[in-house]
């Protein structure tokens, strides 16, 4: 019996692989250190924890709205106009169950058949994948260091045809750290408006920025043209470490915020009654929580980064925000790690794994097959004994 040609196609997740690795050799009893999902290692606050004990409590158990309850899309709204200058009603508000579900709902609502989305890398490995699956194609544009990995207008224009329906920002960037900058917005916001494409808006690491000098600014908010085009992505996973509660919203112009909310409502009914109660509490409460942790993940990002910089033959560039390393490796290239070569940063990651018991993530599935990924979100007890490791092997490369 033939199965789905598309589903076929789609290659699973390279990071939650890498974790599965790591994962049975811990199983084994190896004192495996894993620098690989991204998930804080904090627990989610406490108040944002009553407040889902005293919804199961108060029978908040029920089918909600397809888009969310009226009280959670008030305080996005709320959110949106006091962090990031942008002005939504609750119809254009849709609950999803976790941002990356948001991002699929977009995908499925704006894209048919042989539509083009321009996805600059490198890239949070599961655009492309989503693209795919709503019919679409991505179409990747490969952005360079020395411009921080942000993509340049000609590298847009490059990229565009008359199939091009949409392109994806991320900032900060999974797996870059990087923090786009008010110019950089505003030449992505000014290609959208002139070839009338939607922008598709991933903020989820917004909260979690470490330079003074760096700002989190939604495109939406640079004037009503792009406004009209960008749909914004968020939630509560990274910021309030509530990973597993599974709650991303979207903000969308009327029309395709409709069209999402016609689309969950056959695929998954409405998000968790429970979790969408403590996230109007994580929303609505006390930012302390959140400013505490963005604390630690600086001192983490600190340590790491003079740890990578004091380590030969790898580089990176010191992460504004989300909590990434994105590390060339390819200085290692034509080194042997005992008896076996590295001649790709799939090759390093797997012999770090198998010799040091270090887990990081390749990310040639990410659109750059030089770089490994290494998140910082686990204790500096954790990191401090992973870059021992890391600095061990690479001295030892012959």
């Amino acid at each position: 019996m033939e199965l789905s040609k598309k589903a076929l196609e789609i290659k699973p997740s390279s990071t939650l692989a890498i974790s599965a690795k790591a994962a049975q050799l811990k199983a084994e009893g190896v004192d495996v250190v894993t620098f690989g999902v991204g998930e804080p290692d904090f627990d989610t606050p406490k108040h944002i924890c009553d407040a889902a004990i005293e919804a199961i409590r108060n029978g908040d158990t029920r089918y909600t709205p397809a888009s969310g309850t009226m009280e959670l899309r008030e305080a996005v709204c709320k959110k949106l106009k006091k962090d990031n200058d942008i002005t939504y009603t609750p119809e254009q508000i849709i609950i999803s169950n976790g941002a990356k579900h948001s991002l699929m709902n977009t995908f499925m609502a704006i894209l048919n058949d042989g539509d083009e989305v321009i996805i600059p890398a490198p890239y949070w490995l599961s655009y492309s994948e989503m693209v795919k699956i709503a019919g679409g194609v991505p179409v990747i544009v490969k952005t360079k260091k020395q411009n921080h990995f942000m993509m340049t207008k000609q590298e847009m224009l490059d990229a565009y045809t008359d199939k091009t329906k949409a392109i994806v920002l991320t900032s900060p960037s999974n797996p870059t750290g990087m923090v786009s900058t008010i110019e950089d917005l505003k030449t992505v916001a000014d290609f959208a408006v002139e070839k009338d494409i939607f922008v598709v808006s991933d903020e989820i690491y917004e909260k979690l920025i470490y330079e003074e000098d760096k700002k989190h600014i939604s495109i939406a908010s640079l004037g009503k043209e792009i406004y009209d085009r960008t749909i914004v992505i968020n939630g509560v996973s990274k910021s309030y470490a509530m990973t597993g509660w599974r709650i991303g919203f979207t903000a969308a112009p009327k029309e395709v915020a409709k069209l999402i909310s016609a689309l969950q409502s056959h695929m998954a009914s409405n998000p968790n009654s429970i979790a969408q109660k403590a996230t109007v509490a994580a929303l609505n409460g006390s930012q302390q929580c959140v400013e505490d942790m963005t604390k630690e993940f600086k001192k983490r990002r600190d340590y790491i980064f003079e740890r990578e910089e004091a380590t030969p033959m790898i580089h990176a560039l010191k992460p504004e925000g989300a909590f990434y390393l994105f590390v060339d490796v390819s200085e290692t290239y034509g080194k042997k790690a005992g008896e076996k070569q590295i001649n790709s940063a799939a090759d390093f990651a797997a012999a770090l794994l198998e010799q040091k018991y270090v887990a990081v993530v390749p990310c040639a599935d990410f659109g750059m097959v030089d770089y490994i990924r290494l998140s910082y979100a686990t204790s500096m007890e954790l990191i401090k004994k992973g870059m021992d490791r890391i600095e061990e092997f690479v001295k030892e490369l012959k």
